[in-house]
C-alpha cells in the first residue's frame, strides 16, 4: 500500500502534483492558457498533463463530485495519470477533510500492484503526499478510510496468488497471521471436519493432496450483541473435479477463493479501525482436484446439517462447501449472515461484469447491502429465488440435488435456492461475485486483475448498520 503522508505544503521536489478541479474556471491563472489549449473542462476523470518549471502538473477533473466515491475515483485517476513516478502529490487544500481522505483512498486502490512472482518492470509509485489545510482534521478520517483500503488490498493479494503458492495450508497460515490485529483465528483440519460431520467440504477437498480446512475468524468488538457473520467460498484452485473444466481459461480458477478473501479483508478492516461490532467469518478452504479420493457425479453426501445431497456436477462444488460453512456459522447465532462466492457462470450471463448478483431472505438486509455497495462502488443487483427453483432441486435418492444438468438453466437462482436450505432463520444474503471478482481492464479504482470486491462493501455495511450499541 502507498505510504501516505499528510502535509500542509509540498516538498521541494514532489514529483507530479495533481490539482483536483471541478471546472475550467477553477484552473489557477498560471495554468489557464495551457488548460484551455488542452481542452480541459473539469469533467470527471479528465486529466491535463502540463509541464512546468517545477515539474509536471496534473489538472484533475472532478466534475460535480459530491460523494466520497467520486473523490476516490479522482484520486485513482491521478495515480493512473502519474505513470511510473515514485512519488505523487495530491493537492487537497481547500477541500473538506472527507474529500481529502477519499482522494488518498482512491489513490491507494489504483496504485496496488502484485509483483511477488516477477521482476519489477520499472519504478512504481510508493509515496503519496496529501496536501491539506489541517492534517489534524484529516488524520482520523484517513485512518478510517485506510482500514477499508487495507482490507481490500489483502483480498486482492490473496486472490492474485497462484494455486501452487496459496494452497489450503498456506491460505490458513495467512489467515492465522491476522491474529496480530486482534482477530481470533481457529482452523479446523480434516480430523475436526470429520468430527463436525462436514461431509460436503470433505468431499470437495478429498481429491487433493492439500486437505480442506475451515477457517473461523472472530472479531469480538465491544458490544454485547450477536455478531454479523461472513461466509466465504475459498476454493484455492478449481479443476472442476471429475466434471473437469475445459483447458481454456482454467488458469483463472486460482481466483476461485475471492469470496473467502473478501471476507478476510473485511475482518481486517474491522480490526484496524477497532469496530465496536462483533463479527465472525467462516471460510471454507479446499482444492477441487482429480484423484483417487475425488467425489463423483451420482454420489450422495451428508452435510453438517444432516441434509443429504445428490451430486450432479462436481464443478458445482462451491455451493457444497458453502452449505457446510453456512451451517457451521449458525452456531454463533448471528444477527445476520452474508455469504460471498464466485459461484456461477449464470450470474455473469445475467449481469455481466458490472454488478454482483444478490439473493436472500431478508429485504432490509439486502437493501442495506445494496446501499453499502453503492457507497464504495461495489454494486449489487437483486435476483430471485422462486418456488420453482427449489422444486427443481428435488432428488429421487437424497434430500435434494446439488444442481441440474443441461443448458439455459437459471443456475444462479438454483444455487441460491440450494444455499437457502442451510442458512437458517437469521437474515441472510448471498452475493454471487463471479463476474466482478476480477477486472479485465484497469479502472479508476484498480488495475487489471483481482478487484477485492466485497471487502469494502462488508466493512461499510457494518459501519452503517451494525455498530449501534443495541445491534442492527
Amino acid at each position: 500500500m502507498l505510504k501516505v503522508r499528510l502535509r500542509r505544503a509540498a516538498r521541494e521536489q514532489p514529483g507530479p502534483r495533481a490539482i483536483p478541479l471541478a471546472a475550467a474556471a477553477s484552473v489557477p491563472h498560471e495554468w489557464r492558457a495551457a488548460a484551455e489549449a488542452a481542452g480541459f473542462t473539469g469533467a470527471a476523470e479528465q486529466v491535463a498533463d502540463l509541464p512546468g518549471p517545477e515539474g509536471r502538473v496534473l489538472l484533475l477533473g472532478t466534475g460535480a463530485a459530491r460523494r466520497p466515491l467520486d473523490w476516490e475515483v479522482a484520486g485513482g485517476t491521478a495515480v493512473a495519470a502519474a505513470g511510473r513516478a515514485k512519488r505523487l502529490t495530491l493537492d487537497a487544500r481547500g477541500l473538506p477533510p472527507e474529500a481529502a481522505a477519499a482522494l488518498a483512498a482512491g489513490a491507494c486502490l489504483r496504485a496496488w500492484r502484485f509483483d511477488r512472482h516477477r521482476r519489477a518492470e520499472g519504478p512504481a509509485l510508493a509515496h503519496l503526499d496529501l496536501l491539506v489545510d489541517s492534517p489534524e482534521a484529516v488524520e482520523p478520517l484517513w485512518e478510517r478510510a485506510a482500514a477499508g483500503v487495507r482490507g481490500c488490498l489483502l483480498a486482492r493479494d490473496l486472490a492474485a496468488e497462484p494455486g501452487n503458492h496459496l494452497t489450503t495450508r498456506a491460505f490458513a497460515a495467512r489467515l492465522e497471521a491476522l491474529a496480530e490485529h486482534g482477530i481470533a483465528v481457529d482452523v479446523l483440519g480434516r480430523k475436526r471436519l470429520a468430527r463436525e460431520g462436514l461431509g460436503a467440504l470433505l468431499a470437495v477437498g478429498g481429491g487433493s493432496a492439500n486437505p480442506p480446512r475451515l477457517a473461523v475468524l472472530r472479531w469480538r468488538g465491544c458490544h454485547a450483541v450477536p455478531p454479523i457473520a461472513f461466509v466465504g467460498k475459498g476454493i484455492c484452485f478449481d479443476t472442476g473435479g471429475i466434471s473437469i473444466k475445459p483447458a481454456q481459461g482454467m488458469e483463472a480458477m486460482r481466483g476461485d477463493m475471492a469470496g473467502a478473501a473478501a471476507c478476510a479483508g473485511a475482518m481486517l478492516a474491522l480490526a484496524l479501525r477497532r469496530s465496536p461490532a462483533p463479527a465472525v467469518a467462516v471460510l471454507a478452504l479446499a482444492e477441487n482436484s482429480l484423484g483417487a479420493e475425488a467425489y463423483r457425479p451420482g454420489d450422495v453426501l451428508r452435510t453438517g446439517a444432516g441434509t443429504t445431497v445428490e451430486v450432479v456436477d462436481t464443478d458445482a462444488e462451491g455451493r457444497l462447501v458453502l452449505a457446510d460453512a453456512l451451517h457451521f456459522a449458525r452456531r454463533f447465532r448471528p444477527a445476520a449472515m452474508l455469504d460471498l462466492a464466485t459461484l456461477t457462470g449464470a450470474v455473469v450471463t445475467a449481469l455481466g461484469h458490472h454488478r454482483a448478483g444478490m439473493f436472500g431472505t431478508d429485504a432490509a438486509l439486502m437493501a442495506q447491502a445494496a446501499a453499502a455497495g453503492e457507497a464504495v462502488g461495489e454494486r449489487l443487483w437483486r435476483l430471485p429465488i422462486g418456488e420453482r427453483h427449489r422444486e427443481d432441486l428435488k432428488s429421487g435418492i437424497a434430500d435434494l440435488k446439488q444442481c441440474l444438468s443441461g443448458r439455459l438453466l437459471p443456475d444462479a437462482s438454483h444455487a441460491a435456492a440450494f444455499l437457502r436450505e442451510f442458512a437458517g432463520e437469521a437474515p441472510w444474503a448471498h452475493l454471487d461475485i463471479a463476474g466482478v471478482a476480477a477486472r479485465a481492464e484497469a479502472e479508476a479504482l484498480g488495475p487489471r486483475g483481482p478487484s477485492g470486491f466485497g471487502a469494502r462493501l462488508l466493512d461499510a455495511l457494518v459501519a452503517h448498520h451494525f455498530e449501534a450499541p443495541d445491534g442492527p
